[in-house]
């Protein structure tokens, strides 16, 4: 428990340290990329990107939930809805995880339809299996992905009107989506989803029946290395444009976020090492790496912090921690 991040946020209230140390240990135990990422962020920072995330973690595991039918997990997430409304409304909540997520959209004055987006496609995944087409994937993703990369943004802070920092910090968030798409085709189809376009499967030959074909076997069929090879460059192309956005957020949030998308397209350089073999092993970027990136980043950031950040960088926004 980092009481010193909690003391660097202002958050000295015992409830709301309580709620903020829960979304901070969910982050911990789920989000190990992510977290080490957060690690590079001021003190000041940190506890908000925490309740970000584990208001996310907590929607995520209602939806993925294995033992619960359709209409409880419909239930629990306008349960979740209603909370979450009720709470932005009165300024503060009861409920563990929620009242951190409040006092952080209050304090950087995040914008609340974010949240309305995000729930509206964890509902989709109640029922929507696939996606016929780029558009329809672009859909789900605005409320999945993208509005993760603007509620961060006002964390993080800017050295340019929020607003034109905004496509790319919306355009990192779907390639770390479509990097765990491509990473977790397997686990998805278990739970009866694809997250591909269909019609970009269907270019090569691929449909979902193909895809459990090698799912059962653990084997990549030459049709489908083609498919996941498409999407592989598609995927690179999107951290190619929103890297382009990391100068235009505030110098020491930069090495967090730069470490995020390293790490992160990190394990789309391990999917195609291993030949797209998804079906067979879960990709991910070695301790190793992590740490060799992760150090690099704190000498960024430690140096950022101390004033060596050079000349002519506009100060934070409004809302930095």
């Amino acid at each position: 428990m980092n009481s010193t991040e909690l003391d660097a946020a202002g958050v000295f209230d015992p409830v709301l340290r309580e709620a903020y140390l829960r979304c901070r240990a969910l982050n911990a135990e789920h989000g190990r990329t992510y977290f080490l990422a957060t690690r590079l962020l001021t003190p000041g920072q940190r506890p908000a990107v925490h309740a970000l995330y584990g208001f996310a973690r907590w929607a995520d595991d209602i939806v993925d939930e294995p033992c619960a039918g359709p209409a409880d997990t419909a239930r629990r997430l306008d349960d979740l809805s209603h909370e979450l409304t009720r709470g932005l409304a009165e300024g503060a909540s009861e409920h563990p995880t929620l009242a951190a997520l409040v006092h952080t959209v209050r304090r950087y004055g995040i914008d609340t339809t974010l949240f309305a987006d995000f729930l509206r496609s964890m509902r989709m995944d109640l029922t929507v299996r696939d996606y016929p087409n780029r558009a329809a994937l672009d859909g789900y993703m605005r409320g999945s992905a993208e509005v993760i990369g603007l509620q961060m943004l006002p964390v993080l802070g800017t050295v340019c009107p929020p607003a034109n920092a905004e496509p790319y910090a919306a355009a990192l968030g779907k390639a770390f989506q479509l990097t765990n798409f491509l990473r977790d085709v397997a686990e998805d189809l278990e739970r009866d989803r694809v997250y591909l376009p269909a019609d970009e499967l269907a270019a090569h030959g691929v449909d979902r029946e193909l895809l459990r074909w090698c799912s059962h076997r653990e084997r990549i069929e030459p049709r489908v290395r083609k498919a996941l090879a498409e999407q592989h460059s598609v995927t690179k192309e999107i951290y190619r444009y929103a890297r382009a956005g990391i100068a235009l957020l505030h110098p020491v949030s930069r090495p967090c976020i730069e470490t995020a998308a390293t790490l992160y397209s990190g394990i789309l350089d391990e999917i195609e090492h291993a030949d797209f073999a998804v079906f067979a092993h879960r990709a991910r970027v070695g301790t190793g790496r992590r740490i060799t990136v992760a150090a690099g980043a704190l000498a960024r950031a430690w140096w950022v912090r101390r004033g060596g950040r050079g000349v002519g960088t506009a100060p934070a926004r409004e809302g930095m921690g």
